[in-house]
């Protein structure tokens, strides 16, 4: 008898993870997925080196995994150091190489004078969805995803997402750049403001919120006009054709939970130069946003007794954000 309530103990258990983890090994993988790295390969978009090394086939649990991963130790071939390896796919891998040529090193030599030395990232974990049992798989399940927490400048000076995007003007201005700069290139972009479970790193993936992988969800609605992308200057890589704001019941790919909740961000202010790093002269603050931001004006800041507020802050509600030339996203 008693090996029978053993047994029966041991399929209950096993049937409970199975569940919580949103996994069925009878559940195979998107085509999609695969033949976006095919693709990926095929046109040497990812160049092995000492530092991206490719690694044996990820196949399960379940539908996790990938046909071709990468161990990732450095970026910008060996320039840029990751605090922790990453395993990406090709096609993740490659934008996130674009996005930090195109993006994240203009902007960090434009608001602090130095490049990026060192990031700090998530990438490949087969989980589902913040963690919650009968979730949909996290696009991290399928090295299709990358969460930026940090990132450490060539003097040693590490901006946070979470302390950074209501930090120093600079600060603001490079994260904001970051941000924009990733709605250019990936489908799903979350960072602080977005919801709850994003106060603290900015999330990028290229999942398919659409059959033929032409919307996507670019949260929060901010109020910042970029400084990068004057004219002849020349993005490493094409960018991705224009893509349409993600319809409500498009899926979200909610990360890691958050204990203490996000504090509504307050309004921006206008502005006319870009602002720079607090060890240097300080300038007039970040240019306020044209009205194609805007899909509803901002809520007034609520009252704060201290610190006073500098000349840009972040933007009243968290919401959904389109890019130039894109309408507005719906709310979330």
């Amino acid at each position: 008898m008693w090996r029978s309530v053993i047994a029966f103990s041991a399929l209950a258990l096993a049937g409970a993870g199975l569940t919580g983890c949103a996994l069925n090994k009878f559940e195979r993988r998107d085509p999609w997925r695969d033949q976006a790295e095919q693709i990926c390969l095929s046109k040497k978009l990812v160049t092995p080196t000492e530092f991206i090394i490719p690694v044996k086939e990820i196949d399960g649990p379940g539908p996790c995994g990938m046909q071709q991963p990468f161990r990732v130790t450095r970026l910008a071939g060996g320039t840029v150091a990751l605090k922790q390896r990453m395993t990406l796919g090709c096609p993740a891998l490659s934008e996130a190489e674009a996005w930090l040529a195109d993006t994240i090193q203009p902007a960090a030599e434009l608001y602090f004078g130095q490049p990026v030395a060192e990031i700090n990232a998530g990438s490949y974990a087969c989980r589902g969805r913040n963690n919650q049992p009968g979730a949909k798989l996290s696009e991290h399940s399928f090295g299709n995803a990358v969460d930026i927490m940090s990132f450490k400048l060539a003097d040693g000076y590490v901006i946070t997402v979470k302390g950074g995007w209501r930090g120093t003007e600079a600060e603001q201005g490079f994260l904001r750049e970051v941000f924009l700069g990733a709605c250019q290139r990936f489908t799903t972009v979350l960072a602080p403001g977005s919801n709850v479970f994003h106060y603290d790193h900015i999330h990028v993936d290229l999942a398919r919120h659409d059959p033929r992988g032409l919307r996507r969800i670019c949260q929060p609605l901010i109020k910042f006009t970029p400084q990068l992308g004057a004219e002849g200057r020349t993005p490493s890589r094409p960018l991705p054709p224009p893509r349409q704001p993600a319809p409500p019941q498009a899926p979200i790919d909610v990360e890691e939970d958050d204990p203490y909740g996000v504090t509504p961000m307050s309004q921006n202010r206008a502005a006319t130069q870009v602002a720079r790093a607090p060890a240097r002269p300080q300038e007039p603050a970040l240019h306020q946003a044209p009205a194609a931001y805007a899909s509803v004006p901002p809520r007034p800041a609520p009252p704060r007794a201290a610190p006073p507020r500098s000349a840009f802050e972040p933007d009243a509600m968290p919401l959904s954000i389109s890019p130039p030339g894109a309408s507005p996203g719906p709310l979330y």
